[in-house]
């Protein structure tokens, strides 16, 4: 199975109790990837302890994404290409699209936005 970065919108039904079946077995396989940004997001999503408690178990699990400063200059390369093309993006959507990217990974995502950054380069969406 290929590696697989995971955006916060799967995670949201994972923790959600739907569990999403392909994050189920990229997590049995060992091949998920959580960029640091998305951390960001589900803890600040965490309405209990418990929700809290179970992210920080995840995060035992899982595989956080380290960048440097390369990346985050390739994130506003990304943004800037895309911008040409008419295509508008946050920094948090082009950093988590930018891991995928540099980890030739798929993305589990629901969020539309990366379709259309997918219809513009090498970005493999599951």
């Amino acid at each position: 199975m290929a590696s697989v970065v995971v955006d916060t919108s799967v995670w949201v039904e994972f923790f959600a109790g739907r569990r999403p079946k392909e994050l189920v077995e990229a997590l049995e396989n060992g091949v998920v990837w959580l960029p640091a940004i998305v951390v960001s997001e589900l803890i600040s999503g965490a309405g209990t302890a418990e929700q809290r408690e179970e992210i920080g178990e995840l995060l035992q699990e899982v595989a956080v994404i380290e960048t440097n400063l390369e990346h985050w200059i390739h994130v506003g390369d990304l943004r800037r290409t895309l911008r040409a093309r008419g295509v508008t993006v946050s920094v948090p959507d082009a950093h988590v699209a930018q891991c995928a990217i540099e980890r030739n990974a798929v993305l589990l995502t629901r969020d539309r936005v990366f379709t259309r950054i997918a219809n513009h380069t090498w970005l493999r969406l599951g």
